[in-house]
């Protein structure tokens, strides 16, 4: 029996998981040194016991058949969404989002927990719907990511909320949905971020603003593109259904309906998110228009990277970060802090761990015979990949600042927790590859 439960454990994940969480405990300290040398916060005491917890919850889901969980699925999503409405009337305002409940010092993010509950039920609808039509499947696990997404998003808070997306894509693609319905949303999704931050960018950043791009900023002029774009998306689907048209009417139907319902998407974008949070979003392409206020952080970051070199400044001696000069810095930008005191060498091992990780979830999709564990490992692959390179490429300033934390080595429990608890759902999918029950 001991033997048997020792062999379910992956102990190459395990060992990856344990290198990244004592970097992040050593960079969270680090990070609340100041420049006497002095500790000035307990994060990092925190983390600890996060990490104990969160090596409890993975043991216990690696422990735990996680079939077992499809049946009860749909309860978990019901509550996230109750518990979603709850946190946006009862929550707590943190850093103007209503994203946080608890009771005095202790809190948590439900959105963080959510995307397990999100993960479980779409894998379960995929499942169960596999011989449905396509586009009525595709529609309905859309409807699945957008409510619990929408909820987030008027908390507001746009970094989580948007890391549902990638859970949702790859997801369907390992589901089979075809590929022109994936892409059709990718296109949507990006033309959407275009045309709402468009504006934004020609006022406060463009070295010379374009004046056409004042259409977009003129409702009258906005609803008659709308009204252009649907009208030719229409008339050329009819021309090729019951005119019997060249094929290619199809791809222009396809294009100028993306174009429609991405100027209609932006305008909701516009309204859940303010002038100044857009220019935060969107600041990084010139953070020097803005060095003080809305630039600050990606230039303090930059910085800090720059200032590592090859092999960092030594454990402790990071004076960015000890001179207070990054903000978020135990969250946010830790790997900031990490490459000013490992340089790119500690870079690198961040790096090939998260690689190692992937390749190893890759692994599990791949052999998995049970569809709604590989849908899990899918999603979870998803959320992964897309924190890992958001929150690097926004510390490196190629990226926008969407306060995405980078898991494993950011500071909070919420994160951490949800992130443990996913590997051992993959350690429990990986166990049980081979049993057909």
């Amino acid at each position: 029996m001991k033997n048997k439960v020792l062999s379910m454990f992956d102990y190459f994940l395990i060992l990856v998981i344990a290198i990244l969480v004592t970097m992040g405990v050593m960079f969270i300290y680090s990070s609340s040194i100041n420049s006497e040398g002095l500790s000035v916060t307990n994060e990092y005491k925190k983390q600890i016991i996060w990490a104990a917890i969160g090596f409890v919850l993975l043991i216990i889901a690696t422990l735990y058949d996680y079939r077992r969980l499809e049946n009860i699925s749909p309860w978990f999503y019901i509550g996230l969404i109750l518990i979603l409405i709850y946190t946006r009337i009862f929550g707590r305002l943190v850093n103007g989002a209503k994203s946080w409940i608890g009771i005095g010092e202790f809190g948590i993010q439900p959105s963080e927990f959510g995307k397990i509950f999100f993960i479980l039920y779409l894998a379960r609808y995929l499942d169960n719907s596999k011989n449905e039509n396509q586009l009525k499947r595709f529609l309905i696990a859309m409807a699945i990511m957008m409510l619990p997404m929408g909820l987030i998003l008027i908390q507001p808070d746009m970094g989580t909320a948007s890391v549902y997306i990638p859970i949702f894509l790859f997801m369907c693609f390992i589901a089979d949905i075809p590929a022109r319905y994936i892409l059709y949303v990718l296109a949507f999704g990006m033309l959407t971020i275009i045309f709402a931050i468009l504006p934004v960018w020609n006022s406060e950043i463009a070295e010379h603003p374009y004046s056409i791009i004042t259409i977009l900023t003129n409702t009258k002029f906005r609803v008659i593109l709308i009204f252009t774009t649907s009208f030719i998306a229409s008339v050329s689907l009819i021309l090729r259904r019951y005119f019997h048209f060249p094929r290619y009417m199809i791809w222009i139907s396809y294009g100028f309906s993306i174009i429609a319902i991405s100027l209609i998407g932006s305008m909701a974008f516009s309204k859940v998110l303010k002038y100044y949070q857009i220019k935060r979003l969107i600041v990084f392409m010139n953070p020097y228009k803005d060095p003080l206020g809305s630039g600050w952080n990606i230039i303090q970051s930059k910085i800090a990277i720059g200032a590592g070199g090859p092999v960092g400044q030594g454990f402790l001696n990071g004076t960015q970060s000890h001179y207070r000069f990054l903000p978020q810095q135990s969250t946010d930008f830790i790997f900031s802090i990490l490459s000013e005191e490992f340089g790119f060498l500690g870079g690198c091992i961040v790096f090939t761990l998260y690689l190692g990780i992937f390749i190893r979830i890759l692994m599990i999709i791949r052999q998995c015979p049970n569809r709604f564990g590989t849908y899990i490992a899918a999603g979870i692959f998803g959320m992964l990949t897309f924190h890992f390179f958001i929150n690097v490429g926004m510390v490196m300033g190629i990226m926008p600042i969407t306060g995405i934390p980078l898991l494993f080595l950011s500071y909070g429990g919420s994160s951490l927790l949800t992130v443990m608890t996913c590997m051992g759902m993959l350690m429990s999918i990986n166990y049980r590859k081979k049993d057909l029950y």
